[in-house]
């Protein structure tokens, strides 16, 4: 009775965590599939002249795919030997989230900005096409945000000295008549016009606050080019690095461990390289 229950978990875990299997591919597949309705259905159900014609229709397929979450969701906490891993990890959290805001709605009733959450859904494609292994680049940017963060903030700070002076002289400059009729707006104002984002909300309309403008817009192209350049140089030292780390190419399967759920195992690989338990 025992093999058999381990047996059977063990065959559910192949299907749900890997796709090595034709019924883990095809697991994969319908999952896939239901992640993009779902989302198309959150999309849809946000334009008020479609939810209004169809309201039944995409309330009970999202019931549907929500159940068939929930099933999923459960099914990958019993198939793990260490379930609170599984419900505490990244896609953990966000299955979690993802299923969720649907049975919210249920007991509160019109709970609608939750809705957006289901939106969580399509993160789960990364896990579904292993695309995590194929981004390795992401974890250089990471390193280089990491090894840049100290410049980029005193950049930032800097950067923030600068509005709050330009925006007190352009409050003097202007005035309320203008539009400018706080320092914080006037603060905001500047923000913006650094930022090149120009809302157009508020401007100058003298020619000394309209030649300050000028010299802000000026201003905000070189900084944005700044934290680029900070990055970018970072960025370049840790692909240097990660070259000089280089090793020879390992194939890498879709194995995933029963115990831990750690993926990028070798081909051919009998025990697990994060906690060694057999695969």
């Amino acid at each position: 009775m025992g093999k058999t229950k381990k047996h059977w978990k063990n065959r559910l875990h192949e299907i749900i965590y890997e796709a090595d299997t034709p019924e883990g591919k095809l697991f994969d597949v319908v999952l896939f599939i239901a992640i993009i309705a779902s989302i198309l259905m959150v999309m849809l159900e946000s334009v008020k002249s479609i939810d209004v014609k169809y309201h039944n229709f995409l309330n009970i397929s999202e019931w549907i795919i929500t159940i068939l979450f929930s099933i999923e969701y459960i099914a990958r906490i019993i198939t793990v030997k260490k379930p609170f891993k599984y419900i505490f990890s990244f896609y953990g959290i966000v299955d979690f989230l993802a299923t969720i805001p649907k049975y919210i709605s249920l007991i509160f009733g019109g709970v609608h900005a939750l809705a957006a959450l289901r939106a969580l859904r399509l993160l789960r494609i990364f896990r579904i096409l292993k695309l995590a292994r194929y981004l390795g680049a992401s974890n250089n940017l990471l390193r280089a945000l990491k090894a840049s963060r100290a410049k980029i903030s005193v950049f930032l700070f800097a950067v923030l000295i600068i509005a709050i002076i330009l925006g007190t002289i352009m409050y003097l400059v202007e005035g309320e008549e203008n539009g400018f009729t706080n320092i914080p707006k006037s603060v905001y104002w500047c923000i913006v016009t650094l930022t090149t984002v120009g809302f157009g909300d508020i401007a100058p309309q003298t020619p000394l606050g309209q030649f300050i403008a000028s010299l802000v817009m000026i201003l905000g192209y070189g900084i944005i080019a700044v934290p680029t350049g900070i990055v970018s140089a970072e960025y370049t030292n840790q692909s240097k690095l990660k070259q000089i780390e280089t090793t020879p190419k390992i194939h890498l399967n879709t194995q995933a461990c029963p115990n831990c759920s750690a993926e990028g195992h070798q081909d051919g690989a009998e025990f697990c390289h994060k906690c060694g338990h057999k695969l």
